[in-house]
């Protein structure tokens, strides 16, 4: 099996893995509202339902939208990045790794939607009073991750490209 697929099988399944096992552990340990503070000031365990996408986007929007809008979009996405990744070549490990990440991530999200019509989140940082992040989860995590890496593998490859490329100025000089 070639290494891509290795990567997409292993890193995509353990988030998948990780995300889910969370998931019943929040539901089984705590109600739905339940804090339990982890580090005073900065970061609680709190059980939370976000109807929305990340950070409760569209949550306001009526049930009627968002229930097929959140079943129809995942599937276009998975299907969208499961083509970019069969488009990387064996070499690029870094997009693979990102563009895994990111499956994991969606599905196990996807996989809250279709169970419950709403993601379960439960890390919640906070700066004391002040700030309150909105509450997030595993997937939610390994999405933010993977788009990260792939947006540094794309500067990568265009710093990579800029410099493979001689300039114009000095290709008139010869």
């Amino acid at each position: 099996m070639r290494q891509k697929y290795l990567i997409l099988l292993s890193l995509a399944g353990a988030v998948l893995c990780l995300d889910q096992l969370t998931k019943f552990w929040i539901l089984d340990l705590y109600s739905l509202g339940e804090t339990q503070p982890i580090i005073e000031g900065i970061f609680n365990i709190t059980h939370v339902r976000n109807p929305g996408a990340a950070f409760g986007f569209l949550a306001d929007f009526p049930k009627s939208f968002r229930v097929p809008f959140f079943l129809i979009i995942p599937v276009v996405a998975l299907s969208v990045i499961l083509f970019l990744y069969h488009q990387l070549k064996d070499n690029q490990k870094l997009q693979a790794s990102a563009l895994a990440l990111i499956l994991g991530g969606a599905i196990g999200n996807f996989i809250d939607r279709i169970r419950f019509q709403y993601v379960i989140d439960f890390l919640d940082f906070h700066w004391k009073d002040q700030y309150h992040f909105p509450a997030f989860n595993v997937a939610d995590s390994a999405i933010t991750i993977g788009v990260t890496l792939l947006l540094i593998a794309l500067l990568q490859e265009a710093k990579l490209d800029s410099q493979k490329t001689p300039s114009t100025q000095s290709q008139s000089d010869c």
